[in-house]
């Protein structure tokens, strides 16, 4: 495996110095050999002037966060980070390769979660490229290589997990998103080590149940949202009548028997647990008659 070093390179403005006294002398040289009627002074200065032009396609520009990465027939050089010009060897091939940081959003999944439901999934994932050698040699297209392995991690995250938890203590994708987050992250990072990707930051962008289970699965949810709400009130109900009855007793407001206490009871409950307004009804008797 491949990896990243500092390619050895020349500043470029010194050689750029250098390379226009080499262009004055040829052609100074050149004039002289052509007054002169030398043949083989103006072949000489002709030489000279080929080589200069070939030593000036040796010149590179590095611009910020960006990597120019070397190769001479065939072999790794190495990758230049500075930024500035620099001048290497010009029978090399200098590849340019994006050190930004780079997100993208995946496209919608469909998959099923851990229960077998069908849902929709899709993540956002922040990344870049910190080994240049890596991301050019290790595999053929690295772009397109991070946008295959994140979907790829996505689909057997989503796999892993429930929706919805319907145990106490499950992890779920909808509840635990942070926690998904994460290991979202640490899964697409194990995947991209090879072509020299950091993953910087993973998160779900979208997450639904599929359309065609998405009305039954709602009514699921509205129908445990009553549960819960008709368990609240009947814990709230049952409060305000115990609370009733003990300060009638403590107060010595009324004395009432058992029969007469469930009576009561069942009134109260019926007025403070029912969905609509109670009707009340006026007892000229009692109980007993």
């Amino acid at each position: 495996m491949l990896r990243e070093k500092t390619a050895g390179a020349l500043p470029g403005v010194f050689m750029l110095v250098v390379l226009l006294a080499g262009f004055v002398f040829p052609l100074w040289w050149l004039i002289a050999a052509a007054r002169a009627a030398s043949g083989w002074s103006a072949l000489g200065a002709s030489l000279t002037m080929v080589i200069d032009i070939i030593l000036v396609m040796g010149f590179v520009i590095v611009n910020p966060n960006q990597a120019q990465v070397v190769t001479l027939f065939g072999n790794y050089v190495g990758s230049l980070r500075a930024p500035g010009l620099w001048w290497v060897n010009p029978f090399s091939v200098r590849r340019r390769v994006s050190l930004r940081v780079r997100n993208f959003e995946s496209s919608k999944l469909k998959v099923n979660d851990h229960d077998g439901n069908p849902i929709e999934i899709a993540a956002v994932i922040v990344w870049r490229v910190v080994d240049s050698a890596e991301a050019m040699f290790e595999v053929d297209s690295y772009e397109n290589f991070v946008h295959v392995q994140c979907e790829a991690a996505l689909r057997n995250l989503a796999t892993s997990y429930p929706y919805d938890a319907h145990v106490d203590g499950q992890w779920s994708l909808r509840a635990q998103t942070a926690e998904i987050a994460d290991q979202l992250r640490t899964e697409v990072q194990a995947r991209l080590d090879k072509a020299g990707v950091q993953v910087i930051e993973s998160r779900i962008s979208h997450l639904a149940y599929a359309p065609e289970i998405a009305g039954a699965m709602l009514r699921r949810q509205q129908a445990s949202a009553i549960v819960a709400a008709r368990q609240k009130l009947v814990e709230g109900a049952v409060g305000m009548v115990e609370m009733a009855l003990d300060q009638l007793s403590r107060k010595n407001v009324v004395a009432l028997d058992d029969e007469r206490k469930a009576a009561m009871v069942s009134n109260m409950l019926v007025v403070l647990c029912s969905d609509q307004h109670t009707q009340p009804v006026v007892n000229t008797g009692t109980l007993y008659t």
